[in-house]
């Protein structure tokens, strides 16, 4: 079945919400446009530090009047069921709404990520129920208990890359455990956090629990700092994640969950076998989403016997991919999310050769291609350890390709010195399957397969340079309450 449609029939949402209500502020104009074409699909106003100040204010004034952290569970169970199910009966007007205005291909948006996003909620709202204390064993004389609460107001700010998805994951656990959500999503890909926010509303949340502010960085700066703020979750570049960090402090010490770069390795060991089969997966795993993915499997490192004829199989699926609009099911390589972001890629792999990669095939925009930001498939050899393409992120559809001899230089080339976001390890042993995930620096590892499957209890997460606490899961759920120790004298 085709999802195919016309964009221009598609609005984009460019507003605040705040209160359940859209509000355009007044604050410094962003022009938006849509990732495909270049065209241009409207403005947002930043939120500036009163619009904030609003949105938070009125996100603890409501946690606090409609008694949300108090409701019973089965009443926050019952509105984020009703919020699911309302993402399933708009599921085609918000995967137009996301396709068109963001680098996500609508048929992946209508059976992927929009099945997911409604399938995170219900995961959550099942948990309402169990979220429980732990009694502490002590003397007869005394009872001493941990017992859960919400933090208050999240401070949650969502990358470009896999806007519903991420406008979830960070305001789903962060309700259902009694706190109140300001999110700022990415200036890029403002529309369907405003979208399903509202779906929220109608499913019976207090209007003001959960507003959204958009903006660029100064304004997630003003999110993070505000005293009122008790958590901040962000997913996006170490860089900025560093200086999320700070701002954190500015105002007292708030806990943070960071989820950050990446340089995941897709590790071959020498027992591997059926290459077609492995070539796809490996090509899959840096292609998804043009490899805007924090996860993408950026580095191939693979036995010298097979190297060449694995390289050549994933170069040719590669060359195989047709670039093209999200709204266009023919397409198989969709756009680079701005100028910008494709011009910072196209500098890094010049630089790269010039440090002495090679490259395999791509390693440039597409000729001919004048509307949208479409970059080759690029798979680049003999990638110096000193070269901008080893130490930072491409963000974009590039793999950097490494032989090696030996299982120990294996792991070596695997475990990166700033990155430990994820990797994925290829092997027929069961053996070498249970033991080089504990050899890996990484906080998600897979092993014959690559990327996050269609399940919610798995939470996800990096150490180092990466980030740190988890999202998804019983832990991402954990990360949204703060545990309080009770000492009970009986006496």
């Amino acid at each position: 079945m085709s999802h195919d449609f016309d964009p221009n029939g598609v609005a984009a949402i460019t507003d605040h919400l705040i209160g359940g209500r859209r509000v355009a502020g007044d604050g410094a104009a962003i022009a938006l446009v849509r990732p495909s074409d270049g065209a241009p699909i409207g403005t947002i106003r930043a939120g500036d530090a009163a619009l904030v100040d609003e949105a938070v204010r009125l996100a603890a004034a409501t946690r606090t009047a409609s008694g949300w952290a108090g409701a019973t569970p089965t009443e926050r169970a019952r509105v984020l069921k009703a919020w699911a199910d309302l993402i399933d009966a708009r599921r085609l007007d918000l995967a137009r709404l996301e396709a068109a205005t963001t680098t996500r291909p609508i048929a992946d948006v209508v059976t992927r990520d929009l099945v997911r996003a409604a399938g995170a909620v219900r995961y959550f709202a099942e948990w309402a129920d169990k979220i429980e204390g732990t009694l502490v064993a002590g003397a007869n004389s005394g009872t001493t208990f941990l017992t859960p609460e919400p933090y208050g107001v999240i401070a949650s700010i969502a990358p470009f890359n896999f806007p519903a998805i991420n406008a979830i994951w960070k305001s789903a656990p962060a309700l259902v455990t009694g706190n109140a959500v300001v999110l700022k999503p990415s200036e890029l890909t403002p529309s369907s956090a405003v979208m399903i926010a509202e779906l929220a509303i109608e499913a019976g949340l207090p209007a003001g629990l959960f507003n959204v502010v958009q903006g660029a960085g100064e304004t997630g700066s003003v999110l993070v700092r505000h005293p009122l703020i008790g958590k901040i979750t962000f997913t996006g570049s170490s860089a900025t994640g560093a200086r999320v960090m700070a701002d954190a402090a500015m105002t007292g010490t708030k806990p943070l969950t960071l989820e950050l770069g990446g340089k995941t390795p897709q590790l071959v060991m020498d027992d591997a076998h059926d290459l077609d089969a492995l070539a796809a997966t490996i090509a899959g795993g840096f292609l998804a989403n043009a490899g805007q993915v924090c996860t993408a499997g950026t580095r191939l490192i693979a036995p010298r016997r097979i190297f060449d004829d694995l390289t050549e199989r994933v170069v040719a699926l590669a060359q195989a991919r047709v670039p093209g609009p999200t709204w266009d099911s023919r397409a198989t390589l969709p756009p680079i999310i701005s100028e910008k972001q494709a011009a910072r890629i196209d500098r890094m792999v010049e630089q790269t050769v010039a440090d002495g990669a090679r490259v395999l095939t791509g390693g440039s925009r597409y000729a001919g291609i004048n509307r949208g930001a479409y970059f080759e498939p690029t798979v680049l050899a003999g990638v110096p350890d000193s070269s901008v393409g080893f130490r930072e992120e491409f963000f974009g559809p590039v793999l950097s390709v490494y032989a090696y001899d030996d299982e120990d230089e294996a792991i070596a080339m695997a475990n990166h010195p700033s990155y430990a976001l994820a990797a994925s390890v290829y092997t027929a042993s069961a053996a070498k399957a249970m033991t080089l995930p504990s050899r890996l620096s990484a906080g998600t590892v897979w092993v014959n397969g690559h990327g996050r499957q269609p399940d919610f209890a798995t939470p996800q997460g990096g150490f180092a340079g990466s980030g740190f606490g988890k999202e998804m899961g019983r832990a991402g759920l954990e990360g949204f309450l703060r545990f309080k120790t009770v000492w009970h004298n009986h006496g």
